[in-house]
This record gives structure tokens, sequence and C-alpha cells, in this order.
């Protein structure tokens, strides 16, 4: 079981750097769709956004905490997918929640609002779970080898700020100052951040080809797995809160894309996690979610996009 753990992954300092700017322009390009006033409406109907706060930060990282106990991966298998569970929405829900019939302004204020929360509750939550489960195995045969990893809160709190706060502001600051050059650059910006985001993935699985071929039968069902039970938990809580349909809908989208690309940032930072303790399990989770979420995504939009929201019961 513990095959996973021993992955050393081909990946660089420049391999770093680079995904750190990946991942700034990427965020920096979701700030540009974000507009102070999507802050106020979140205070005049805050039902919704509170249903899309609490799928997001407090039910997805429990429950996947619950799902590592059952599932029993291997130990750098289980951190990544907490990790994931515990970073905000991911650069692509307001576009498939669009797609799907949602309520895309309702998506794009889950967006500002996740996207805010996540310079806090993505440390916490990470830190919370993370130290949860090294505490329940610490005394079982996986104990020896999880005895070295540490997770720092100050250090994870740093690097979230620093990938998410700044780029957020600028793009804040730009969208306020410069409205108009905000319109017209701000689809086709978002569009090539995410597919250069989709390309480094890529590049990142293709650079360590033969331990992904060897491997991706355990982490693609294990991704399967857990993005559906993401998808699953939005949705549940969109329905405990009687939510509309459109509503509903933006809720399982923002809460079952995760912002991968930041939990791969957050595990390829050496002030973090150590290169010598081998987290490839931890890698390869959070870069196949990247790719599958927007499998199931598609998936998902494409099912609802056909259905009226009168028709469609319950979903």
């Amino acid at each position: 079981m513990k095959v996973l753990d021993n992955i050393v992954l081909n990946f660089s300092q420049e391999g770093l750097l680079a995904l750190n700017i990946v991942i700034a322009l990427v965020m920096f390009g979701v700030a540009l769709d974000i507009k102070w006033q999507h802050f106020i409406d979140i205070i005049r109907r805050p039902k919704a956004v509170i249903a899309g706060a609490l799928s997001q930060f407090i039910l997805l990282p429990a429950v996947t905490f619950l799902l590592v106990l059952a599932v029993k991966p291997t130990p750098t298998v289980a951190l990544g997918m907490i990790l994931v569970a515990a970073c905000p929405g991911g650069n692509i829900s307001n576009f498939m929640s669009s797609l799907a019939k949602g309520n895309t302004a309702l998506s794009v204020s889950l967006t500002a609002v996740s996207t805010s929360a996540a310079l806090i509750m993505t440390p916490l939550n990470f830190t919370f779970w993370g130290k949860l489960y090294l505490n329940y195995y610490a005394a079982t045969d996986a104990g020896s080898y999880l005895a070295p990893i540490e997770i720092e809160l100050l250090q994870v709190v740093q690097t979230v700020v620093i990938l998410l706060g700044l780029p957020v502001l600028a793009g804040l600051l730009f969208n306020q100052y410069l409205p108009k050059i905000t319109q017209k650059i701000t689809q086709p910006f978002r569009k090539i951040s995410i597919l250069i985001f989709i390309t480094y993935v890529i590049v990142l699985l293709s650079a360590n080809f033969d331990h992904f071929i060897r491997h991706i039968h355990h982490v693609f069902i294990i991704v399967l797995i857990h993005n559906a039970l993401a998808l699953s938990t939005g949705f549940s809580m969109a329905s405990a809160f009687g939510l509309t349909r459109a509503d509903r809908r933006s809720v399982t989208i923002e809460t079952g894309i995760q912002n991968s690309g930041l939990a791969l940032v957050l595990i390829f930072n050496p002030k973090i996690f150590p290169p010598e303790l081998q987290l490839g399990g931890m890698a390869f989770i959070a870069a196949w979610w990247g790719v599958w979420h927007i499998v199931s995504g598609l998936v998902l939009t494409s099912l609802w996009s056909r259905k009226s929201l009168i028709e469609t019961k319950g979903l």
C-alpha cells in the first residue's frame, strides 16, 4: 500500500517558480470577474452563499477525512485528498455554472467568498485535518513514515496569501480602476490562463510518465470517488438549505471544482514539505484532480444544460 509514497518526482525549483507564476495568472484572471458589488450582494442574499461556504470549507473537508479513514489509501495520497478538499473552488466553476444553466451571479459570488476565505480557511482546514490524520495513524505502521511530516500553519498561510491574496487584490483593483480594459481582456485572459495551467499539468505528468502510468489505476479511482463525493456534498448542502434548482447547480459545481493548482504549489513548496519526504502520492492526486474535475464537470453540465429548470425534478 505504500508504493505511491516512495515516488521521487522529476520536478525542479525552476518548475516550482513556473507553477507559482501560472497559478498567480490564473487567480488574477479569476479576480477580473469579481467586483466589490458581489460582496455587497452577499449581504443582501446570504442564504445561498452560506450554503456554499459551509459546503466548501466545513462539510467537504470533514467528509474527505471520513473517506480517507474508510478507503485507507497510502499516507501521502490521504494528505493529498485532504489538501485538495481544503482548497477553494477552481477557476472554471463560473464557466461551468453558466453552461449548466445555474445561477452564474451566485457562482461568481461564491468564487469571491471562497477565494477570499481561503486565505484563512485553506491553511486552517489542511493543518487541522492533516494533523488529525497524522495523529490518528501515529500508532500504526504508517506512523514511522509520517513522523517527519510537520504541517506548519504559518508557512501555509504565507504561501496561500502570496498565491491567492496578491493576485486577487490586483485583479479587483484592475477591475475597479480599468473597467473598460477589464471587460475586453477578462474572457480571453481566463481562457488562456486555464489553457496554460492544463498544459502545465500535462507536462508535469508527462515528465513523470512512468510513475503516472504505473499508478494511474489507483489515483484514477480515488479521485473519481472523491470528486463524486464533493459534487454530492455541494448538492446535498444546497438541498438542505432549500435553494432553487439554479442555485443548487451553482453550489454543486463550486464544491466539486477545486483549485488543485494551489494544492500543487503547496505540495512542491520545500518550506512546507521538504523534497526528501517523497510526496509523490500527494502530487499525483492534485494533478489528476486538475484533469478529472474538468471531465466530470463537463459531463454534469452537459446533462443539466439539456434540461430546463422547470422540467428538471430536484436537479
